[in-house]
């Protein structure tokens, strides 16, 4: 689903893909995936949002991230950031921001911030998670590591 979309062959040049990626899971690699043959340009944009509550720093989260996309992915590149996505956006030449929805919940949430985010002029284009990966989120692959470790 597009919010705002963009005309032309491609959606837009440079498109940014943001979150904690805390831990990744195989539904970001998905998302990057299906992106990085939208657009020219994708950068990963690793968040550093301490209300997260994050269990690894944000230069390691995009270390791993590095490491876990396939070195033919020339189009894609990863870069913390610590300030809102709309401004990294505005300062490299990105108008379309990328999000992942697995339910309604999602949906609800990322279309009310694709709303804020087109009043600002930049695009947001929804992309549903694989039926297949919707039940898999960050929140609950750290709930396994932590009890995993407990073990």
């Amino acid at each position: 689903m597009v919010v705002g979309a963009t005309g032309g062959s491609r959606l837009a040049e440079h498109a940014v893909y943001p979150g904690t990626f805390d831990p990744i899971t195989p539904g970001h690699i998905d998302i990057i995936e299906r992106a990085r043959h939208l657009f020219a340009r994708v950068t990963v944009l690793v968040a550093i949002n301490a209300e997260k509550h994050p269990a690894s720093a944000p230069s390691e989260r995009g270390t791993r991230l590095r490491r876990e996309l396939p070195a033919n992915w020339d189009n894609v590149s990863v870069t913390t950031w610590a300030g809102l996505t709309v401004a990294f956006c505005r300062d490299h030449g990105a108008n379309v921001i990328i999000r992942g929805v697995r339910n309604r919940s999602d949906f609800r949430h990322e279309s009310q911030l694709a709303a804020m985010n087109e009043v600002i002029g930049i695009t947001t284009l929804l992309l549903p998670a694989r039926p297949w990966m919707a039940a898999v989120s960050s929140t609950v692959l750290r709930g396994l590591d932590t009890r995993a470790v407990r073990e």
